[in-house]
């Protein structure tokens, strides 16, 4: 709960007055090449399999889906998938990279509803922060900044994202879970074990 918490505080406390977001562009793109090496390409790989599993899995649940929720009080499918394309699109700017023109963090997980529209702002938000980190140096990884009351490092910055789209990843997979859905790449897996174990005629 102190997590749930600290991360409304942090988007608040991170967000700018702004008019509605009206489009979803990602940072414009530079002369620089992804990294091969070091931090950022491992943050880079690992953004990879997290979009390809927030992606697979939003595609696999149902549209009616979309404003299920286990209680009153937490958020629905559809607010999960946008409070972390939120994230994607206000984090990067810690790292020199500011959100698209008209964005705003705050009520940005209730403005949509429609599932096709949701996914598309989760992949122009993947473009987004992907892109912030291929535009980022090597050399400002270890450049501070003040983080809450303490210090922490545009490196750190990474680590946290990377952290909080690891939970509401799991987050979403239970509640795909409740509703009898199966993660895709799960079923990829036990469809697997199922060939290999068959009898070999």
């Amino acid at each position: 709960m102190k997590l749930v918490l600290w991360i409304v505080t942090a988007f608040a406390l991170m967000s700018l007055a702004a008019p509605a977001f009206a489009q979803n562009k990602a940072p414009e793109k530079t002369t620089a090449t992804a990294p091969a090496s070091g931090p950022r390409a491992e943050f880079l790989t690992e953004l990879k399999v997290e979009q390809d599993k927030f992606i697979r899995l939003a595609e696999a649940i149902p549209a009616d889906k979309y404003g299920w929720r286990p209680t009153e009080g937490v958020r629905s499918v559809g607010e999960v998938l946008l409070h972390v394309a939120a994230a994607n699109y206000n984090l990067p700017k810690l790292i020199g990279t500011p959100p698209p023109a008209g964005f705003s963090a705050q009520g940005y997980d209730k403005s949509i509803t429609d599932k096709v529209k949701i996914i598309a702002a989760l992949k122009d938000s993947f473009d987004h922060i992907r892109q912030a980190v291929i535009n980022m140096p090597d050399a400002n990884l270890e450049n501070q900044l003040d983080w809450f009351g303490g210090k922490n490092t545009q490196r750190g910055i990474l680590l946290f994202t990377m952290r909080h789209m690891a939970e509401h990843l799991g987050q979403l997979i239970a509640y795909a879970r409740m509703n009898g859905i199966v993660p895709p790449w799960t079923e990829e897996q036990q469809q697997q074990q199922k060939q290999q174990q068959k009898p070999k005629q």
